[in-house]
C-alpha cells in the first residue's frame, strides 16, 4: 500500500542523509577536506536502494517496509569502512551491491506475492545443488586463514556456503512442512517431556553429519554452527518440541568436544579462543589487535576516519564490526547490532503472520541463518565464541556474500507481501510499527 512505501522512502532519505554525514567525516580525516569522494559513493547507494524502492513499489506495495532501510544502513556504513581501509576494493563492491539490488528485483518479479511458493515444487533440486555446493571447497577448495571455504575461478573467488544455505533452507522448509505432524507426534514420555519415535529423529542426525563433515573437512566450526542452529530453529517450529533442540545442542556439543580431541585444526580454533596470548605474533595476533582495537574505541569511538584499523589482518571483511567498534565505539557497537536485530524482529514477524506454512517456515528459516551469521561473527571478534570464517551480513567486503543476503532480503520482502497482519492496514499493525 502506498502508505508503506511513503514510509518506505522516508526512511531510505533519512539513511542518506546520516551516511552523507558519515561520508563527510571520513573525507575529512583522511584528506583534510570534503573531497566527495565518499559522498558520491553513497548517493550511488541511495540509487540502487531507490531501484529496489521502486521494484516494490510497482510489484509488491504491501511488502514490509523496514528491511530494505535497514539493509541500506548497514550497506553505506559497510561501503564507507571499505572505502577508508580498502579503497582499491570499492568499486567491485559497488558492483556487486548493484548485483545484489539486480538480484532483489528478480526475486521480487519472478517470486513476488504467492509465487514463492512455486520454490516448494523444487525442493529435491535445491538440496541437492545446495549440498553440492556446500561440500565443494573439501575437494576444490582454497584454504584461507586455516578454513576451506573458497572456491577460486581464475581471478575471482567464492564461498558457495552463501547460496547453499539460502538452497538448503528452501529444501528444509518444504519438507518439515510435510513431514511436520509426523515429527511432533509424541509416543513416549521421558521425565516431564514428551518426545517422538526414536526413528523420527534421522533427519536430525542427518543434518548433525552434515555439520561435522563441515567441521572436519572445512575447518569451519562458524559453517557448521550456522546450518545445524538454523536446522534446530527451523524444527522446533515445525513441530514444537524441545526435545529436538534439546537432542541436537548435545548431539552439536559431543561432536564438537570429540573433534577436538582428534583434529589439530579444531585444537588450534579453540585455544586460541580460549588464550590468544600464547601465540600473540602468530595465531592469535588477528583476534588480540581485534580486541586492541575494540577496547580503544571506549565508549564514544575514536571518530569515524581517525582509528588505527589496519593492524587488523582481514580487517574489510571478517573484522569490520571491529573497526566499527574502533571508531564508534561502543554506542556505534550497539546502534549496528540493533539494526540487525530489527531485521531479525521484521522477519520473524512475518514467519509468525503468514499464514501458508511453507512461507512460515522459509521466513523463519531465513531469518534463523541471518541472525546466527550476524551473530556468529560479531561474536567471534569479540572472543565470546571461536574465531569463524564467515562475513558480516551487507557489510563486510565479499561478494557471494552481499549477493546472497539480498536474495534473502527479496525472499522476506516476498513472503511479507502476504502476511496479512503485515500487509493489511489493520489498527493493529498501525500500533506495532509506530
Amino acid at each position: 500500500m502506498p502508505n508503506k512505501r511513503n514510509r518506505e522512502i522516508g526512511l531510505l532519505l533519512l539513511v542518506f542523509l546520516c551516511a552523507s554525514i558519515g561520508a563527510i567525516l571520513v573525507d575529512i580525516s583522511d584528506v583534510g577536506g570534503v573531497s566527495l569522494g565518499a559522498i558520491f559513493l553513497v548517493g550511488i547507494l541511495f540509487l540502487l536502494f531507490l531501484a529496489a524502492h521502486l521494484s516494490c513499489r510497482f510489484f509488491l506495495p504491501k511488502a514490509d517496509y523496514s528491511f530494505l532501510p535497514c539493509a541500506f544502513l548497514l550497506v553505506s556504513l559497510g561501503t564507507i569502512m571499505i572505502y577508508r581501509l580498502k579503497p582499491s576494493l570499492i568499486w567491485l563492491q559497488l558492483l556487486w551491491v548493484g548485483i545484489g539490488i539486480l538480484a532483489i528485483t528478480f526475486v521480487l518479479i519472478l517470486f513476488g506475492g504467492k509465487n514463492y511458493r512455486l520454490l516448494e515444487n523444487y525442493k529435491y533440486i535445491c538440496v541437492l545443488t545446495g549440498i553440492s555446493l556446500l561440500l565443494s571447497p573439501v575437494f576444490f577448495g582454497k584454504e584461507i586463514y586455516g578454513a576451506k571455504l573458497w572456491l577460486r575461478i581464475g581471478p575471482l573467488s567464492f564461498q558457495p556456503a552463501e547460496i547453499a544455505k539460502l538452497l538448503i533452507i528452501i529444501f528444509l522448509a518444504a519438507y518439515l512442512k510435510e513431514k511436520s505432524e509426523l515429527l511432533s507426534t509424541a509416543t513416549r514420555r521421558v521425565g516431564k517431556i514428551d518426545v517422538p519415535d526414536l526413528k523420527h529423529f534421522g533427519p536430525l542426525l542427518v543434518m548433525w553429519v552434515i555439520s561435522l563433515v563441515i567441521l572436519v573437512l572445512e575447518k569451519d566450526l562458524g559453517s557448521s554452527l550456522l546450518f545445524f542452529g538454523t536446522f534446530l530453529a527451523m524444527l522446533y517450529v515445525a513441530t514444537g518440541r524441545t526435545a529436538y533442540v534439546i537432542a541436537g545442542g548435545a548431539l552439536f556439543f559431543a561432536g564438537a568436544a570429540a573433534c577436538y580431541g582428534i583434529f589439530p585444526h579444531v585444537q588450534t580454533r579453540i585455544d586460541i579462543w580460549l588464550n590468544p596470548w600464547f601465540d600473540v605474533t602468530g595465531k592469535g595476533y588477528q583476534i588480540v589487535q581485534s580486541l586492541f582495537a575494540i577496547a580503544s574505541g571506549g565508549i564514544s569511538g575514536s571518530g569515524l576516519g581517525r582509528g588505527f584499523p589496519f593492524h587488523i589482518p582481514a580487517v574489510h571483511t571478517d573484522f569490520i564490526f571491529s573497526a566499527i567498534c574502533e571508531e564508534l565505539g561502543l554506542l556505534g557497537g550497539v546502534a549496528v547490532a540493533s539494526v540487525y536485530l530489527l531485521i531479525v524482529y521484521r522477519g520473524l514477524k512475518v514467519g509468525l503472520q503468514t499464514e501458508d506454512v511453507f512461507g512460515k517456515l522459509l521466513a523463519v528459516g531465513l531469518t534463523s541463518v541471518f541472525a546466527i551469521q550476524s551473530w556468529v561473527i560479531m561474536a567471534g571478534v569479540t572472543k565470546l565464541i571461536p574465531l569463524t570464517g564467515i562475513t558480516l551480513p551487507f557489510m563486510s567486503y565479499g561478494g557471494s556474500s552481499i549477493l546472497s543476503n539480498f536474495i534473502l532480503l527479496g525472499l522476506l520482502l516476498s513472503i511479507s507481501a502476504e502476511a496479512p497482519s503485515v500487509s493489511s492496514g489493520s489498527p493493529e499493525d498501525v500500533i506495532s510499527d509506530e
